[in-house]
């Protein structure tokens, strides 16, 4: 469902930390960032690639940001990936972000991640990326 077919007009984003990854402090801050520009933000912890996709369906999110700090991203990003193609939920705009290798960042804008953020990033990045590709 496209953002202009809601009721609700605000872009709604899940932010996810999957499975054992504790390193939250960051996304937690991308999180806020993102609720003070005006997102609606779902925030999910230690979740394993099955939940985070039950969650996407569940809550009708428009973006998906997975946020890995610990290794073990590909895994994750192939599950969910793979599951969305097979619920051709193409449409959601799914990024990363944390501490994940350039060669990782480059397999993983293959796979249709739209981008990925790495340490150091401002959230403002995100949310203008997310603002551009949501404008009417």
């Amino acid at each position: 469902m496209s953002i202009d077919q809601k009721s609700d007009s605000r872009i709604r984003v899940m932010l996810a930390k999957p499975t054992h990854d504790c390193h939250d402090r960051g996304v937690r801050l991308v999180a806020r960032k993102m609720r003070d520009a005006g997102f609606e933000v779902i925030f999910c912890d230690f979740l394993v690639s099955s939940e985070i996709i039950t969650n996407v369906i569940e809550e009708d999110v428009d973006v998906l940001g997975i946020s890995c700090s610990a290794g073990g991203h590909m895994p994750i990003f192939e599950d969910l990936v793979a599951a969305f193609k097979k619920l051709e939920l193409d449409d959601l705009f799914l990024i990363g972000g944390g501490v994940i290798p350039e060669d990782d960042v480059t397999e993983l804008k293959e796979m249709g991640v739209r981008a990925v953020f790495g340490p150091g990033t401002s959230p403002e990045d995100a949310i203008e990326m997310i603002k551009l590709e949501f404008a009417a």
